[in-house]
């Protein structure tokens, strides 16, 4: 079971699109994928038409056994989604009271690790999709993870956040031991905007080891799908977004992830 998390620390990148996107595509090539949404925003859950504000069966009670996880538990947070293959894990609003409750808890780090052990055998991908903000969540996610996805929008104030996430991976590194693996991904390319193909220039300067070498054009479709409540590979699966998403699924199950330089301690 390879586990991915989609993260930055900046909103409105493409987190869940990206979530959605990869997801949709490896379902329909016959595997088995899950969903998990650790933002108490709850973009990924709004996103397939439950509501974060009453949803009860969630990733939330998984923190809710002193950094342990009863036997079973996270089976019964799973909901499957009307594309076959496709399962979710939602959030609940609640979880924004994590961190003020088991912010500095010992243990409290390994929780999604633990439960998405009891899913060892059920699924092929796990995708979690991030709140922005570091804490509680966050760190949990980059824990349970082997290769970290880094959408980054083609505009200036995307790099500065990007800057940011590449700072709290660092911290993460040196005060857990665990090692971070991560690919920048290019969103929103718009060609026709000197911003956009300066800020990709530069993506590809700063990070020319870590960075995928497609981007994902910007696409008007993507709004579409989101209001269909499907990933856009079951909408319009010839739009340009998926193909761009097909060819970075491409990518990432040829290169073995040991092939992705980690997170620099410096």
């Amino acid at each position: 079971m390879k586990i991915w998390a989609v993260a930055n620390q900046k909103g409105g990148v493409g987190k869940t699109t990206s979530v959605v996107s990869l997801g949709g595509l490896l379902a329909g090539l016959g595997k088995k994928v899950l969903m998990v949404d650790l933002d108490p925003h709850g973009s990924l859950t709004c996103y397939f038409r439950l509501n974060p504000d009453n949803i009860e069966q969630s990733s939330y009670p998984l923190f809710l056994h002193e950094g342990s996880v009863p036997e079973n538990l996270a089976q019964k947070m799973v909901w499957s989604t009307e594309i076959e293959g496709l399962d979710l894990i939602p959030a609940s609003s609640a979880l924004v009271t994590l961190e003020r409750r088991f912010g500095v808890q010992a243990g409290m780090g390994l929780v999604i690790s633990k439960a998405l052990a009891q899913l060892q055998n059920q699924y092929d991908f796990v995708f979690i999709d991030t709140p922005p903000q570091l804490g509680v969540l966050l760190v949990n996610a980059l824990a349970a993870s082997e290769l970290i996805l880094i959408p980054v929008q083609t505009e200036f104030l995307a790099l500065k956040g990007l800057e940011r996430m590449m700072h709290t991976l660092q911290m993460i590194m040196k005060s857990q031991g665990h090692e971070l693996k991560f690919l920048v991904i290019p969103t929103m390319y718009d060609r026709r905007t000197h911003a956009s193909v300066e800020s990709l220039r530069r993506l590809r300067t700063s990070y020319e080891n870590n960075i995928w070498p497609g981007c994902i054009l910007i696409d008007t479709k993507f709004r579409d799908a989101s209001c269909a409540g499907v990933p856009l590979s079951k909408l319009m699966p010839s739009s340009r977004g998926v193909k761009a998403y097909r060819s970075l699924l491409k990518y990432l199950v040829e290169h073995s992830i040991s092939s992705f330089p980690q997170v620099n301690h410096g």
